[in-house]
């Protein structure tokens, strides 16, 4: 079967062809016939009831520069002009990125749309683990330097960052007798007006931060990513290394916990990230990982999550 296959992401141009999960995903959809079309988010358009968006159909080719070929720009309508739509740009998850979520509740009933918006909009990353209180560390979220203290007074040594940061932006390790704790407070409410997570330090972190994909709710694979030599984020990007892993059977319990609530609510495909056997974030929004999973397990993962799509369209 063709599909014709949206994705809503930032510019396909300047991704990494060697390691990013969305060029990924488009070039196995276009080896199995698929075609392309490109679009960035804020070209969404809604009229007279309908979502339409401003982009360009293309081929992608790894061994190219720009690794992307673009053709004429077009302007499709997302519910009648797509088989699926892949929802694929990354945070902030700030009210850009939400607004976009409710344009596509509206094409929803007609187009596969990867993962479900309404559930990525409700499932924030760094929230959805709060529905598992015996799987995560200590965490406390809040506006309170009074409250983050009294945290750091019983935890010892804490991690703080921005409820809703991403790639390891703002993470921070603080010691229990760092001094700059109020300091480093009242720079974060300044820039921004969004509260605070603060969790124990899980001194497991040296030894790696499993990233672990599921499909459906089944696991399709991790990786582990080990932070460089003084550092404490282990993110690719910020200079962490991909290493092979094997599951622990902690962690498969930990995703056999929650699989049927991302299943049931349209999480198709997810990065879920574990230190030390304490569940830290559910990515819901752009996860990454697959390429590097793919080197380590030698398979052609891209291909399972076609022929899941191709299933579930052929299914309805």
């Amino acid at each position: 079967m063709s599909l014709r296959v949206g994705f809503q992401m930032d510019p396909i141009e300047g991704v990494d062809p060697n390691a990013d999960t969305t060029f990924r995903l488009a070039e196995e959809a276009q080896k199995r016939g698929h075609l392309l079309f490109h679009y960035l988010p804020d070209e969404l358009i809604f009229s007279d009831g309908r979502v339409f968006a401003k982009g360009h159909y293309m081929t992608v080719n790894r061994d190219d520069s720009p690794v992307s070929t673009f053709f004429e720009e077009k302007t499709i309508d997302l519910g009648k002009d797509l088989d699926v739509l892949w929802l694929r740009q990354d945070p902030p998850f700030d009210m850009s990125y939400l607004t976009t979520t409710y344009l596509l509740d509206f094409v929803c009933k007609e187009t596969l749309i990867i993962n479900k918006p309404f559930w990525v909009r409700n499932f924030p990353e760094k929230l959805l683990v709060l529905n598992y209180p015996d799987l995560i560390p200590a965490t406390v979220i809040c506006s309170s330097i009074d409250a983050i203290q009294k945290f750091r007074d019983k935890f010892g040594d804490i991690i703080m960052k921005p409820l809703y940061g991403n790639g390891g932006i703002g993470v921070l390790k603080l010691g229990h007798d760092d001094k700059n704790l109020a300091a480093i407070f009242e720079l974060f409410q300044k820039t921004s007006h969004e509260p605070l997570i603060v969790q124990e330090f899980l001194p497991d972190v040296s030894e790696g931060d499993k990233r672990i994909i599921l499909l459906d709710g089944e696991v399709l694979g991790g990786i582990n990513r080990i932070p460089k030599t003084g550092e404490i984020r282990s993110n690719l990007h910020v200079g962490g290394r991909a290493a092979k892993a094997e599951l622990s059977i902690c962690e498969l319990r930990i995703c056999e916990r929650i699989s049927q609530n991302l299943k049931n609510h349209g999480q198709t495909f997810v990065g879920i990230d574990v230190i030390g056997n304490k569940l830290t974030e559910i990515n819901v929004t752009s996860p990454t990982g697959l390429q590097e999973l793919e080197k380590f397990e030698k398979k052609n993962l891209a291909a399972k999550v076609w022929r899941l799509i191709e299933s579930k369209l052929l299914s309805e």
